[in-house]
């Protein structure tokens, strides 16, 4: 009998204090057998205390890094403590911890080394609109052709990362913005890893508000065309070696 995959959930949080306590409560629920890390990045509020009194493992980051510098540290934990798969799960609400079982077992099933939760490839309802819109479906075409599947939502935050991937991005993980997400996708198609996509339901947020714009989304636009570009100008990584799976940053 092959032993179940040691998962480590990793919630990227800066200021969350309001929506983290029920994001706890509804993932111990939904996925027993996953460990929590929340990466407070910075936060200014009681996030750490939040998290602490939960009862989950906490790396307190004493600055802002983003969504990419607290996941590095993430993945670093995860292969320091022998973890197989990470998976990246929003503080505020949005991602169901129901689905944090179906991504492993997508994993399982298709050998793929990322396997992205996808906001549209028809489950729910939810929809972007304007330059956001126009920059997502660029995005996912151009990434859909550079690793050969269709892709539908490449700026996910919702995604599981297999061993060879958490030893790769534990070294590797972008901390620019949207490189968590379109960087990372190339850095893992340049490595050799493979990456699929599950359908999921995006939630509203638990507390909190969207920082949406007509304005930030236009923002958006020129900063994902920018992050595209800068990815697939940097230097392919080295492969993930055997010695990247047991050795411990």
């Amino acid at each position: 009998m092959t032993a179940p995959p040691r998962v480590l959930a990793v919630l990227p949080a800066w200021n969350e204090e309001a929506s983290l306590p029920l994001v706890l409560e509804e993932l111990r629920a939904a996925a027993p057998d996953v460990d929590v890390l929340v990466v407070s990045d910075g936060s200014t509020d009681r996030t750490v205390a939040s998290a602490r009194a939960a009862g989950v493992r906490v790396l307190d980051l004493p600055i802002n890094l983003g969504v990419g510098g607290a996941m590095r540290a993430g993945f670093k934990f995860a292969l320091a403590n022998g973890y197989d798969a990470v998976v990246q799960c929003d503080a505020d609400g949005q991602h169901d911890p129901l689905d944090i079982p179906r991504l492993v077992e997508v994993a399982a099933e298709t050998g793929a080394d990322v396997v992205i939760g996808a906001r549209f490839a028809g489950a729910g309802d939810y929809s972007a609109r304007g330059p956001r819109r126009w920059a997502m479906r660029l995005l996912s075409t151009v990434l859909s052709r550079l690793v050969g599947t269709t892709l539908t939502d490449t700026t996910s935050g919702f995604k599981l990362s297999g061993p060879r991937a958490v030893a790769l991005f534990a070294r590797e993980y972008p901390a620019e913005y949207l490189g968590d997400t379109i960087e990372a996708l190339v850095i893992a198609h340049r490595a050799g890893l493979t990456v699929h996509q599950l359908p999921v339901v995006m939630r509203p947020r638990a507390a909190g508000e969207p920082s949406h714009s007509p304005w930030r989304a236009g923002i958006f636009l020129a900063r994902a065309g920018l992050a595209l570009a800068v990815a697939l100008s940097r230097p392919t990584p080295r492969p993930t070696t055997t010695h990247d799976l047991v050795t411990a940053a």
